[in-house]
């Protein structure tokens, strides 16, 4: 593969550093057991503590707000010191500490890997991935020291064609095989995830800079040709939007590192990579001229982790600054680090000429209905999501909807409220791009430069306000108080319509509904969600219930697939119906005054006569280099 002359030159740098380094901290990871899923890491410090070396395994992953407690799935581990074996105390749920050894201390451990997700670490015969939390042990008091990875082949004969995938450089290994990584300190080691397997690879460039498309699963006639030109795309629009000068992108290289499966979807950005599952059926195939609604989805969640290389890698709430990855990290502002990510993610789509403008207004008008058919936004704010995102947000249960709001969801349309605001205000002399800009050129930009001398800081919690004004000239307090720290829908019809865009609600004539959202269960239905004030709540159903029958005919498993729509819609809005529900082993016999659905459905229109002012704001939201048809 390629590699460009910067990027060659930074990696010789590292390379000396660490030759340079003789109390590097090393590592060696084997995929030992295949079918027992386990990975066998051994880990050598050459300089202990002479008190007693401590040792600790992160217990969440920065970008997954939830402590998840990675040291669950040590099976063993033990510790040694010149073929001596050392004594090695647990102080706490995932800490240990060996006893003062004279030499260089050796710890073995072994880690079960069954979790197929972008978060931890999988292994079995088809592949091996890990992200660094999962299986590198912190040797505290040594963050800041050199750490060297022997990335071992799997001794079993059905992996002797695998490859390696990483964005972590080489020391001696050549790329996409087996041997030495390294790392500048921990922070740097646990941010490249690691892919093993018989994968599909294809390389581009983005602006001079090497980008790695890995695909693995089986997805018959995969077009990876379109993907790259796609993502080539995307990617240089995002590049050029924070450095429209100079062009240059934050890191030597990137990967995208994607696992296919029947079922599944998810990405976790990393500082120079990204680990992303998705649906077999949303990858595009040869001979396949239109977009997928699939495909757009994959390429809007690929856009999105991209744009966080950006944004919540290299510029950070402050409270992320320092990660401690021991306990949860409180901040409130995921809803500008995942929010206005989630609101450039598909506007990057667009600029990059791979949707048109109708094509955005739908993706638009999907976030727009979503957030408003929640009752949950009432009750909480993005800024109490955002702080609350280590309880609520990535613990949901059954009274979520009724309960909490996206700060994904909302939080972009909390962007897209502030971007035609300043539009508005400074007459499309400022957009919120300018505050991006702004955010990188304060934060972003020299983050991991600055870290190496412990001086990087990151966005306090109520600077945001004061920032926005330096950039823009615009004033947002009474803003952020309204739709940030408070419970308001963010006013976009009134916005949009300055920009001569129209928001109507397309829905026809009501359908009678419970107000509940259903599963199957074996051959029944469950009430997985009953929403507040609506037919089920004020009937007296819960959430778990198993619905049995409405006016004595009966509901199954059947009737999940509409929503309960066919079973329901023989009925008027206003009609009291009879509900014959099992909770536990108990038969409840109940009256629902069935109400209107309620389902949002706006759309996003251009006002036939008003094209002149939308043009205004064209420029910036739209700079395609072509346009492709969704």
């Amino acid at each position: 593969m390629k590699i460009t002359s910067k990027a060659a030159s930074k990696n010789t740098a590292r390379v000396a550093a660490v030759k340079a380094d003789q109390h590097s901290i090393h590592y060696s990871i084997l995929p030992k057991d295949l079918a027992g899923h386990i990975f066998v890491v051994t880990l050598q410090i050459s300089q202990p503590d002479p008190a007693g070396q401590q040792l600790c395994l992160p217990a969440w992953i920065p970008g997954s707000y939830m402590v998840r407690e990675f040291a669950r799935n040590i099976v063993s581990i033990s510790a040694s010191c010149e073929g001596k074996s050392v004594n090695l105390t647990k102080l706490d749920k995932h800490s240990w500490q060996a006893a003062p050894c004279q030499g260089a201390l050796s710890i073995s451990y072994e880690v079960y890997a069954w979790d197929l997700s972008v978060r931890t670490a999988h292994l079995d015969q088809s592949h091996a991935f890990f992200n660094g939390t999962s299986v590198f042990l912190q040797v505290l008091g040594q963050e800041m020291a050199s750490h060297v990875v022997d990335i071992q082949r799997p001794l079993d004969v059905a992996c002797k064609s695998w490859r390696v995938a990483t964005s972590l450089p080489e020391l001696k290994a050549k790329r996409y095989g087996y041997g030495t990584y390294i790392a500048e300190n921990y922070d740097a080691l646990i941010d490249h995830p690691v892919e093993m397997g018989d994968f599909a690879l294809a390389t581009f460039e983005a602006h001079g800079v090497p980008h790695d498309v890995v695909v693995s699963g089986q997805v018959p006639n995969l077009d990876m040709d379109r993907i790259v030109a796609d993502l080539k795309e995307i990617c240089e629009s995002q590049i050029a939007f924070f450095e429209p000068a100079s062009k240059r992108a934050p890191m030597d290289r990137y990967v995208f590192l994607t696992m296919v499966v029947g079922e599944g979807y998810g990405g976790l950005e990393h500082r120079a990579s990204t680990a992303l599952l998705c649906n077999r059926n949303e990858m595009p195939f040869k001979h396949q001229p239109e977009m997928s609604d699939g495909y757009l989805s994959f390429l809007g969640l690929c856009s999105h982790e991209y744009f966080h290389t950006w944004n919540v890698k290299r510029i950070k709430p402050a409270a992320f600054a320092h990660y401690d990855l021991s306990r949860e990290n409180y901040t409130s502002l995921l809803w500008l680090f995942e929010g206005f990510t989630s609101y450039y993610d598909d506007l990057m789509l667009l600029r990059a000429g791979l949707i048109d403008e109708s094509s955005y207004f739908k993706l638009l008008s999907k976030t727009i209905n979503g957030v408003l058919r929640g009752a949950g936004r009432h009750k909480q704010s993005v800024a109490e999501s955002s702080f609350d995102a280590w309880t609520k947000y990535y613990r949901q249960d059954e009274n979520s909807p009724n309960a909490i709001v996206s700060y994904y969801t909302k939080g972009s349309l909390v962007a897209l409220a502030l971007d035609l605001t300043i539009r508005a205000e400074t007459s499309g002399e400022k957009t919120l791009d300018d505050v991006m800009r702004a955010l990188w050129q304060h934060y972003g930009r020299d983050f991991y430069q600055l870290a190496l001398s412990g001086q990087q800081q990151g966005l306090a919690e109520n600077e945001i306000v004061s920032l926005i004004e330096q950039a823009t000239g615009v004033k947002t307090q009474r803003f952020m108080d309204k739709y940030v720290r408070g419970t308001e829908d963010v006013p976009l019809t009134k916005l949009y319509a300055e920009f001569g865009v129209a928001i109507k609600d397309q829905r026809k004539n009501s359908k009678a509904s419970l107000g509940v959202r259903v599963v199957k269960d074996g051959a029944d239905c469950k009430l997985a969600n009953v929403f507040t004030s609506r037919a089920a709540h004020q009937a007296g159903l819960s959430a778990g219930d198993i619905l049995m029958a409405i006016n004595g005919l009966r509901v199954t498993a059947a009737d999940v697939g509409d929503g309960l729509a066919t079973a329901v819609g023989r009925y008027t809005v206003g009609e009291t119906v009879q509900l014959h529900a099992f909770r536990r082993d108990e038969l409840l016999t109940l009256q629902a005054t069935l109400q209107s659905d309620d389902v949002p459905a706006f759309n996003l229109l251009l006002a036939e006569k008003s094209k002149a002012p939308l043009l205004a704001l064209r420029p910036s939201l739209v700079a395609s280099k072509k346009s492709r048809k969704a």
